[in-house]
Order: C-alpha cells, then structure tokens, then sequence
C-alpha cells in the first residue's frame, strides 16, 4: 500500500542537541572544550546507549544522563565538580526549554518537499513535556498534524501504545505509516511491534550489523516515499 503518514522522531533527526550553548555554558564554569568537540563525539555516544537492555530497563531520562556523560568523556569535558555545575545548569535549560533546539539546514527543505508530496507528518517523540513549545520556537510546528511529546502522554516509545497515540492524533493508519528515528531499540523495535514499517536515521554508517531499514539523510527519506508512492499509484 502507499504511504500517507510519516511519524518523525525529534531529537537526532530533526533537532539535535544545542552544541554552542553547552560549550558555552562549559567555558562559564571553566572547562575550555569546543562545540566541535562534543558534536564530533556525539554520535557514538548516542550509539552506546542503543542497547538492548539499557532501553527495556531505563527511561528516556536516565539514558539521557548516561549520553551526556560519554558526550563529556569522548569530547573531553573533564570529570569534577565544574563539569557537574555545568550539567546542572544545562539540565535547567533543558527542563524550562529544551536543549534539543538546533536545526540542521536540511531539515525544513525536507518537511517542504513531505508536505508537498503530499504526506501527513507527525512528531513521535520521548521527549520532556515541552517539546511542542521548542518546536514552536524554531518553526517547524506548522509541518505537523500532530506532536506527540512522551513525557506529556504518560508512555514512551518503544511501547506500542505510544505510536498508536500518534497514530490516533494524526490520522494515521498503521499500514500506510512509517516511522523514521536514530536509535534501533525504541524506534525501530518499537515502530514494529505497533505494525509500522520503520527507517533508521544512520548518517555516520554506525548500524550495518542491524537488521533495519537505513537512510543517511531526510533526503533519502523524500526520495523514499516518494518511490514507495510512485510505485503504489503504478499498481493501482
């Protein structure tokens, strides 16, 4: 069947971690480490905390804590006491507005070119109760039909009841959606055991060994959706 509804994860496909205000805030309490740094570091410290065990055993919260500490460790933030005020005061800035408000040039060509195809989009999110509000703050609220934050519905992915949360709110049907996210265990495991078909987000190439559908960029996804529709219209 085609496709008429594409649920986007937030954070590491269209937002990512605000890397020049947590360098910033670093630099305020001592600690010289560039935001090249810890965005070089990023991605495999994302890929660290995509196990098996860590997502059936933690919350979106506590592996977020760990993926702060390996950005630290591989970017070079030194352990201690400046580097703990520090987390303390990003952690702050990250309750009242989401650190996850970078985004990339890509991003909102991308959604353009959804919208137009057309698709309905959603955001399908594990989140901190004000993603709707940093989405409005960096545009892209006016893409969706519906945003869908975890902490605000009470279930995060990959529970199944979430995606069918998203569902329900954009319209959707399981058979005709796709789930695009950056991490195998809560997007792709759980997009699957709500009956969607998923895409992992792999741009650095981490995910070879998996067992999962990959594109490098928002742009395959276009070019994606736009085939699986192409090629369902040529059977109709």
């Amino acid at each position: 069947m085609t496709i008429e509804t594409v649920l986007l994860d937030a954070g590491g496909v269209l937002v990512s971690p605000n890397w020049e205000r947590v360098s910033e805030t670093l630099v305020r309490h001592g600690i010289q480490v560039s935001a090249d740094a810890l965005r070089d570091a990023e991605p495999e410290a994302r890929f660290a905390i995509d196990e098996t065990h860590r997502v059936a055993t933690t919350s979106d919260a506590d592996r977020g804590s760990v993926y702060f500490d390996l950005v630290f460790a591989k970017g070079g933030v030194p352990a201690g006491a400046a580097r703990q005020r520090a987390l303390e005061d990003l952690w702050a800035y990250h309750t009242e507005h989401n650190l996850w408000e970078y985004v990339a040039p890509d991003v909102a060509p991308a959604l353009e070119r959804l919208v137009a195809i057309p698709v309905r989009l959603a955001i399908a999110s594990n989140a901190n109760g004000v993603l709707h509000r940093m989405l409005d703050r960096v545009g892209l609220t006016r893409y969706f039909h519906a945003i869908c934050d975890s902490c605000v519905e009470g279930v995060e992915k990959p529970d199944p009841r979430f995606f069918q949360i998203v569902l329900d709110r954009a319209g959707g049907r399981a058979e005709t959606t796709i789930h695009v996210g950056d991490l195998y265990h809560v997007d792709v495991v759980g997009a699957r055991r709500a009956g969607l078909r998923a895409l992992l987000l792999d741009p650095h190439g981490l995910y070879g060994d998996y067992d999962a559908e990959r594109i490098r960029s928002l742009d395959e996804l276009v070019e994606s959706v736009t085939r699986a529709r192409t090629h369902a219209a040529g059977n109709t």
